[in-house]
């Protein structure tokens, strides 16, 4: 699995790349570019551009590429290329059924084990997110807004949880930068604080019933008009 776990954002590619890079540590930054929303849904993977990069072959990109596309984080188009997924609303309703399943559980557990240190790790992370709705960065606001669900996955400690919500953190961070507004993005923070609030309070039943609503409140304000948007150049994205 290559979903990046609590990475920076993506730094430009005109950084030193690291020499002879695995296909794995590529495929592992491609996807922190997508889960960072520097490659929009879309946007073509050109080999011979990945390659340029990367400084390897074409064989070492076609691996990274199917690693992206078994976590379905892009597609492969035979004769055509790989693009970044660009899912369609029977993909997010999916997704966001499976997330409301698991992260009931995971709230309930949260409010069971969390530790003060985990609460104050939380509210760092609540004020960074709130930071970045007022800048306008979309791009660390949505990473931050996934990886909350993260964060509590991991005070839980359950390693097989974390890993599930990691690809599935991912998948959602290319449904939502396609689909959702800003305005939802401000009441997803909203909501993650109102849930911290009522787990601090001990509160399991408000807690869980809080959790389901925010992910069904994500899922039902996601608008899967058309909007004609096309994926951009891979390399032009990046080095932007």
């Amino acid at each position: 699995m290559v979903f990046p776990s609590r990475q920076p954002l993506p730094r430009p590619m005109t950084r030193e790349v690291q020499l002879d890079p695995s296909a794995d540590d590529i495929a592992r930054e491609v996807a922190a570019a997508i889960v960072a929303h520097k490659l929009p849904p879309g946007t073509r993977l050109r080999e011979e551009a990945l390659a340029r990069v990367y400084k390897v072959s074409r064989t070492k990109i076609r691996a990274a590429l199917l690693m992206l596309s078994k976590d379905k984080l892009i597609n492969i188009v035979p004769d055509k290329g790989a693009f970044v997924s660009k899912p369609d609303a029977n993909e997010a309703r999916e997704v966001y059924a499976v997330r409301r399943i698991l992260e009931a559980a995971l709230a309930k557990e949260f409010v069971a084990t969390a530790t003060a240190a985990d609460y104050r790790r939380i509210d760092a992370h609540l004020a960074e997110e709130r930071r970045a709705l007022e800048s306008g960065d979309v791009q660390k606001r949505n990473h931050l807004l996934g990886h909350f669900h993260i964060l509590l996955a991991e005070a839980v400690g359950n390693s097989v949880l974390t890993g599930m919500l990691r690809e599935l953190s991912a998948r959602s961070a290319v449904i939502t930068v396609l689909y959702q507004s800003s305005h939802d993005a401000s009441c997803s923070s909203q909501e993650h604080h109102a849930f911290i609030e009522a787990a601090r309070a001990g509160d399991t039943e408000r807690a869980c019933a809080l959790m389901d609503e925010h992910l069904e409140h994500v899922q039902t304000a996601l608008n899967f008009t058309d909007d004609g948007r096309a994926g951009g150049d891979l390399v032009t994205a990046l080095l932007s």
